[in-house]
């Protein structure tokens, strides 16, 4: 039996005990260990870093699926960038107010071994007759498309390696150009505890390009840090203000069940830290 060491940070991290390795390659693009853990159930690791688990992978799939949608209350055009796993297209695909889903990932190779290894974060979301699937980059494809999006969901591994680009100013003003008018663009953004330069670059990547952006959490046991942290930028300053009831008609309208999101999480999460707001310069009541 061996353990996992994960490598995101210097002199601070995490093990998972491997109980069984399932599967290890190295792709064309980065390498790839899935893995059995007794408490975390099937694990995935990119590059040294811990990307999903079977046990609490439903808090942020959910929390990053859901959030925009109910919060837009008409999506019909859903662009993921990443999700390999299928995590976030089996949360995006429940909503029957979808007619399209465009998942842009760099690497086959990770779609195909997640649809093996870790068949129940898709749920067999891949074959839904609404998904158009394009293995490329996520960066080339906003900034070439001449498509346009409701809701536009960056699902990304943390910035390095397969994942760099998407920290990058030219990213959010490419998202921002294939939005529809009044859509959502959510990003995850790591923990601020640990990573407050990535959440601080997001700001000045978004202020100035959306005329209301923000940030909002979910505690991930997984993401070693506290809080999991997304970023939220939209052309229509209402979306974050809908209201409780507005909230519970439109979850309630969606028939989802769900094991993290409801209505009151979808408000309470826009609730920052002290810290991350000064480190954002954004006011409490904001």
């Amino acid at each position: 039996m061996n353990d996992y060491q994960e490598t995101l940070y210097d002199g601070y991290g995490q093990r998972f005990r491997m109980d069984t390795l399932l599967h290890e390659v190295r792709t064309g693009h980065q390498h790839l260990v899935i893995f059995e853990n007794a408490r975390m159930g099937r694990v995935m690791a990119l590059d040294g870093v811990i990307q999903t688990t079977e046990a609490d992978e439903f808090i942020y799939h959910e929390m990053l699926a859901h959030v925009p949608i109910i919060a837009h209350g008409n999506a019909q055009r859903v662009l993921i960038i990443g999700g390999g796993d299928g995590g976030i297209l089996r949360e995006v695909r429940r909503h029957h107010t979808v007619e399209s889903i465009t998942l842009v990932g760099i690497d086959r190779t990770v779609v195909d071994i997640c649809k093996e290894f870790l068949p129940n974060h898709s749920c067999g979301a891949f074959d839904d007759p609404r998904l158009n699937l394009l293995i490329d980059d996520g960066m080339n494809f906003v900034t070439h498309t001449t498509e346009t999006f409701d809701v536009i969901i960056s699902d990304f591994t943390d910035p390095v390696g397969a994942g760099e680009g998407l920290l990058s100013e030219n990213f959010y003003q490419a998202c921002r150009r294939c939005l529809s008018d009044g859509g959502i663009l959510v990003t995850q953004n790591g923990t601020p505890f640990m990573q407050l330069n990535d959440v601080q670059t997001t700001a000045s990547r978004m202020d100035g390009l959306f005329c209301d952006w923000h940030f909002y959490t979910a505690a991930v046991p997984t993401y070693i840090g506290g809080s999991m942290t997304f970023a939220w930028g939209s052309t229509d300053g209402s979306y974050r203000k809908q209201s409780l009831d507005v909230l519970r008609q439109r979850f309630a309208g969606s028939g989802i069940v769900t094991r993290y999101y409801n209505p009151e999480i979808h408000i309470g999460a826009f609730a920052l830290p002290q810290y991350v707001l000064q480190a954002v310069n954004k006011p409490s009541n904001d």
